[in-house]
């Protein structure tokens, strides 16, 4: 491979350059299911004429004289980027399920060696007898909103091979044109108020503040340790029915689960000690624009949904003590309510200027030092794509499901949740030699979803809900 004539290489944007440090390189893994057998030629006539006509799948990464890191146009050798593992190491001699084989290789990629920079960043590694693939991906690249939506532009509709699968649109809460000046106000000085405070808390963790010390705590160094996988499986359906019994959202849900769910694990690993509280990192799109993105939009000059890694961090608190055991939505309720004061700060925005100006002043190692230790101090890191409700094909090939999971995070503990065809997937990865039993920890977010569609299926949901 070498270098395009006459092509001129664009600077890697400042949260980019995070992830190319040596504390901070991280890689996402995308698995994608199929229904039939991957047609391996068909796959690579796909990735031709789709993936490899974006910029940054056909650009090296290489750095000039100053150390500043670069994107250089390239050409690309495709079969240089397939990987075809062999899973046979991998396999028990009873226990051969896919899901458990899939995870026990994302759990090693998990700590494997870094993607090879004498080629642009990625690589697809094809599991034939899982019928699967995982797309491994720099995170320097873009973030989770950019690449899935790449990957959604090259997909077909099933049954529909000339449409593209609809993008999801986010609903926005915008204020009411009868919402009264009083009303107005009351909301720009909780903004302010919430935004001091929660920025605050924010930096008080990149000095000196940190969680306590549980049975799930990671801490520096922890990103190197072993890794395991597991997944947790819900419906869509039940997610919407539990959140319409506190009016509130999906993710006001996913958090309840999550707090209800660690509760039921903590509770089981040590029994004898009080519910601790303890915080997590979740992972915010801060463009203008909610949701999935059109890519042909996100490469446009000036764009205002800009391709890249555009996220900030939001601080998640969780007060793990069950104040009243007869309601099994006083975690949702209590999810709801922080959620709610967290959608009124610009925390994530503050979260993502900061460390792009740290960057631009003080350089990559120090914006990373002071990243890393906020990752550090806190226990848990989470995210949410919301993908298409209908079926897609890739290559001509039906797409059964779609998970998604990052590495080299100093938590023990990282759950990131992809929907899809009325299906909600979270890959739980964790450092197995804090958490032995992820299939366990992702039974107990299970659990946790069915107790409360249980409660909100009763006809005074709606009721207790409001109380």
């Amino acid at each position: 491979m070498g270098r395009e004539e006459g092509e001129k290489a664009e600077p890697v944007t400042p949260a980019g350059r995070f992830f190319l440090q040596p504390k901070g390189q991280n890689i996402i893994h995308c698995v994608v299911g199929t229904k039939d057998p991957i047609d391996i030629e068909a796959t690579k006539a796909e990735i031709k004429t789709t993936l490899l006509k974006h910029p940054r799948f056909c650009s090296l990464l290489i750095r000039d004289k100053h150390g500043r890191e670069l994107w250089q146009k390239t050409e690309v050798e495709l079969e240089n980027h397939i990987v075809y593992p062999d899973l046979s190491g991998l396999i028990g001699e009873e226990d051969e399920e896919e899901e458990v084989v899939i995870n026990r290789y994302l759990g090693d990629l998990a700590v494997s060696s870094p993607l090879d920079e004498t080629k642009p960043l990625w690589e697809i590694h094809v599991l034939r007898a899982q019928r699967c693939c995982v797309l491994r991906l720099h995170h320097a690249l873009g973030d989770g909103i950019s690449l899935m939506s790449l990957f959604l532009a090259c997909c077909k509709r099933s049954g529909r091979p000339d449409l593209v699968p609809s993008l999801p649109q986010p609903k926005r809460r915008n204020l009411s044109p009868t919402t009264s000046v009083k009303e107005k106000l009351r909301r720009v000085v909780l903004m302010v108020w919430f935004t001091v405070v929660y920025c605050l808390q924010f930096v008080l963790y990149s000095l000196w503040m940190k969680d306590e010390e549980t049975a799930i705590s990671g801490g520096d160094g922890v990103e190197l340790w072993p890794r395991t996988a597991a997944t947790a499986h819900f419906r869509l359906d039940d997610m919407k029915l539990v959140k319409n019994a506190v009016r509130g959202t999906v993710n006001d849900v996913l958090f309840g689960v999550i707090a209800s769910g660690l509760a039921r694990y903590l509770k089981m690993r040590s029994p004898t000690k009080p519910a601790p509280g303890i915080s997590g990192l979740a992972l915010v799109n801060t463009r203008l624009r909610p949701g999935l993105q059109d890519p042909s939009l996100m490469l446009e000059p000036g764009s205002k949904t800009r391709w890249g890694n555009q996220m900030g961090y939001v601080v998640l608190p969780l007060d793990l003590q069950r104040k009243d055991p007869s309601d099994p939505l006083e975690y949702l309720k209590r999810a709801k309510a922080l959620l709610d004061r967290k959608k009124l700060s610009l925390e994530a925005h503050f979260s993502y200027k900061m460390g792009s100006l740290i960057m631009s002043i003080f350089g990559p190692k120090v914006a990373t030092w002071i990243n890393y230790r906020v990752i550090a101090r806190t226990t848990f890191t989470i995210s949410n794509v919301v993908g298409p409700q209908e079926e897609m094909m890739f290559a001509g090939n039906p797409i059964r499901f779609l998970r998604a999971s990052s590495t080299s995070i100093p938590h023990a503990l990282t759950m990131h949740m992809v929907s899809y065809m009325g299906k909600v997937e979270m890959q739980i990865l964790v450092a197995k030699d804090i958490i032995p039993d992820p299939r366990f920890l992702a039974k107990c977010f299970e659990d946790a979803l069915h107790e409360m569609k249980d409660v909100a299926s009763l006809p005074h949901a709606n009721d207790q809900g409001r109380g």
